[in-house]
């Protein structure tokens, strides 16, 4: 079952969760955590690097093969920042499919008054919160008053944050600067804010955390502030559902994420497959109706193996960035004036490819592939049209080929055979047939 890990605000502990975890019903295994020095932990002070190391126990400890991260507020730093990890071939967030963002603070430093930070520090001068203060915290960080008894576990959580951890975060967790190591990020993300929220609502929430993210969208929850799993839990988990429920559906298999998260595969092989088993950035070469011709031919060349659509997507990212297999004909123009070329040529021979019946679509193909097809009009004659359908062909098996999801269903593991350690483990057994115990993938489930 896929799991799914929260991780809470400055001053809460996992019980903010409660209402949302109940509004999620089965999609998966709900593990909320009390992060270091708050909740039932113990008070602790650790770095950023310390709180996301010390995520990755959690999850390595539970060995998920796919699951996602939700994070809010203090928690969406760590949340982003272990979604950096998973991008550079971390094994321990191995099988990571979606993040949720609520009230996020960003890998930036956080914007924050600085007579408002010095005023909450000041809270603990004495060791601890007080009750009045605990509820004038909770009371500015939320639309209207909740309601009891809700507002009066939201105060009793801030009372029990460690001093340790709640002056850490302010004093220096909150100021690091992670902007760079957070990069740009593939993972599906949805970026959730209040209405009514100051410094970490909707403006900051697109200023500061929507770049890191390559596919993501923005949500604003109206009538909340910053307390939004304890203001808006209904609405939460709904878009928490919406949100991961197709990000799980594309999961790769769990035996083949544990076999990619085992000491057989390097870091940086890791860090390819998670890449391209993530969307396509977006391309910029094909035009749409161009993208749809060649979606139709994808799925005549491949019927029913590949998702035309992604694969389409894949080979505009592939000519917008330039990257291709090394070669072409001597006869066809540059790559992304050869594949414009093609695919504006074929929709005029078919008259319509990407609306055509399969059968016309084989017949066109056909006629292409034997030199007979009539391309006047075209950019291409009758003979660039033969060379340029036999790169096309080549180039879908290649993308179809690369992708992870590929590897895994046809049983594909020759990339497990040599770890970042300098013993590289490769194949024990060489005869024909001859199968391997890490080898047998089904077993790993």
């Amino acid at each position: 079952m896929a799991q799914l890990y929260f991780l809470h605000a400055l001053g809460a502990s996992a019980r903010e969760w409660d209402e949302v975890i109940t509004g999620l019903g089965d999609l998966g295994d709900c593990v909320a955590l009390d992060l270091p020095g708050f909740g039932d932990s113990a008070d602790a002070v650790l770095d950023v690097a310390g709180l996301v190391d010390w995520f990755a126990q959690q999850v390595s400890a539970r060995q998920p093969q796919s699951w996602a991260v939700i994070g809010h507020s203090m928690g969406g730093k760590i949340a982003t920042l272990a979604a950096a990890r998973a991008r550079d071939g971390d094994p321990d967030f191995a099988g990571l499919a979606a993040v949720v963002l609520l009230a996020a603070s960003p890998p930036a430093p956080e914007p924050m008054k600085e007579k408002r930070r010095a005023e909450m520090i000041g809270w603990f001068a004495d060791g601890r919160i007080g009750t009045d203060e605990a509820a004038m915290f909770v009371d500015a960080n939320t639309a209207r008053r909740l309601p009891e008894p809700l507002r009066a576990q939201a105060i009793a959580d801030v009372e029990r944050s460690g001093r340790r951890a709640w002056t850490g975060w302010l004093e220096r967790d909150s100021r690091e600067d992670w902007q760079a190591a957070a990069g740009t990020l593939s993972v599906p993300a949805l970026i959730v804010a209040g209405g009514e929220d100051g410094d970490l609502g909707e403006d900051a929430q697109r200023r500061l955390n929507l770049p890191h993210y390559r596919d993501a969208r923005v949500e604003v929850v109206a009538g909340a502030a910053h307390l939004l799993p304890y203001e808006r839990p209904s609405a939460v988990a709904a878009l928490i559902r919406d949100h991961v429920t197709p990000a799980f559906a594309r999961a790769l298999p769990a035996p083949f994420v544990a076999l990619l998260a085992s000491d057989r595969v390097s870091r940086r092989t890791r860090a390819v497959l998670t890449e391209r088993h993530a969307a396509p950035p977006p391309g910029k070469v094909l035009s749409p109706q161009q993208r749809a011709v060649l979606a139709a031919l994808v799925e005549t060349v491949l019927p029913g193996a590949a998702d035309p659509v992604d694969l389409a997507a894949r080979i505009d990212a592939m000519l917008t960035g330039g990257i291709g297999d090394g070669w072409r004909s001597a006869e066809l123009p540059a790559d992304a004036e050869g594949w414009t070329s093609g695919l504006d040529t074929l929709d005029r021979l078919a008259r319509g490819f990407a609306d055509a019946a399969p059968a016309d679509r084989e017949r066109c193909l056909r006629s292409i592939a034997d030199g007979t097809g009539d391309t006047k009009g075209g950019d291409l004659d009758p003979r660039q049209m033969r060379l340029w359908f036999a790169e096309a062909r080549a180039e879908i098996a290649r993308q179809w080929m690369a992708l992870p999801a590929t590897m895994a269903r046809i049983g594909y593991d020759g990339f497990a055979v040599g770890g970042d350690g300098p013993h590289k483990q490769g194949y024990r057994l060489t005869p024909a047939d001859t199968i391997e115990d890490w080898q047998r993938l089904e077993a790993r489930a």
